[in-house]
Order: structure tokens, then C-alpha cells, then sequence
């Protein structure tokens, strides 16, 4: 079902992100890089792939993955600013945009989509293990058309080092 993106959609993740930046104080994350197995579900096909996140400063990082699923195939990249939850030793939540790149068998059209995320990350104690989990809805772009999938969400495991 095609779904033209609402405006107030996008007032609503920038009222977000501005009281969680406001709210926040800086430290270091729990770990440079975690790459294992990302889960995309929701409206639409569900993506299973390899990703990757490494941080490239405290609170800045990068995510790229691969995703497979129903004859589609998914190549993404995002930042995301990530803040520790005080008291909660190991857990931050974050803040991402990026960019998908979407590839369909037997079609030689591509499909481009900005995609914002909100979540949460779990670097449980000194295991090398991560898991997450966020809303990553997606305004995809195609043929002079567009269309807003608001329920999408990605979980996950990663083996941090």
C-alpha cells in the first residue's frame, strides 16, 4: 500500500531528537566496533543481513549493512548519535539518518530511501555481545513516486571487539 509521507511525521522525530540531545551528557560508549545480524520487519518484505557499526568518535558512529529478503536486496549506510542512559551501565539510546540503496530481481529499476532511526543498544557488561533495536521507518523514492513505510523496525545482535 503506497503512502505519501506526512509532514508531521517528520515534526515529531525532530521534537525527539532535540529534547533527547537537550536531556543528554556526554561519555564514551562501550565499545569501537560490533558487526553480527541485523532483522528488518514491519510493513513490507522482512531483510536479514550482515551489518556493521564502529564509532568514530564518543558518540558518533557509522552503520552500513547488506540485507537479503524476498528477491530484494538492501545496501545501507547511516550515523547515529548515541548518549548512555545514566544509571543504566552498558545501555544508550540513538539517534540515526541514512541512506538505502534497494535492488529488486528481475527488475532493472532501483529504489533509493532516507531512513531515520530511534533505539536502543546493550552492551551486555564484559561479554563481547551487543543487541539493539529500533523504529527505522523509510521514505522510499521510485519512478517520480514515493512512499512512507512508519512501521518498520530492525533488532539485532553484534560481537563487539
Amino acid at each position: 500500500m503506497k503512502t505519501t509521507w506526512n509532514n508531521w511525521a517528520f515534526k515529531a522525530m525532530m521534537c525527539i531528537a532535540v529534547l533527547f540531545i537537550g536531556m543528554s551528557s556526554s561519555k564514551a560508549q562501550s565499545y569501537q566496533t560490533g558487526a553480527g545480524l541485523m532483522i528488518d520487519v514491519g510493513e513490507g518484505v522482512t531483510l536479514v543481513g550482515p551489518h556493521v557499526k564502529h564509532f568514530f568518535a564518543p558518540n558518533h558512529a557509522g552503520e552500513g549493512g547488506i540485507l537479503f529478503g524476498s528477491g530484494l536486496t538492501t545496501v545501507s549506510a547511516m550515523y547515529q548519535y548515541n548518549q548512555p542512559i545514566e544509571g543504566a551501565e552498558g545501555l544508550q539510546w540513538y539517534l540515526g539518518l541514512g541512506a538505502n540503496v534497494i535492488f529488486e530481481k528481475d527488475v532493472d529499476d532501483v529504489v533509493f530511501g532516507i531512513v531515520p532511526a530511534a533505539g536502543l543498544d546493550y552492551k551486555i557488561g564484559t561479554a563481547p555481545i551487543d543487541i539493539f533495536a529500533d523504529w527505522r521507518p523509510k521514505f522510499l523514492m521510485y519512478d517520480g513516486e514515493s512512499e512512507f513505510l512508519a512501521s518498520r523496525f530492525s533488532f539485532g545482535l553484534r560481537f563487539t571487539f
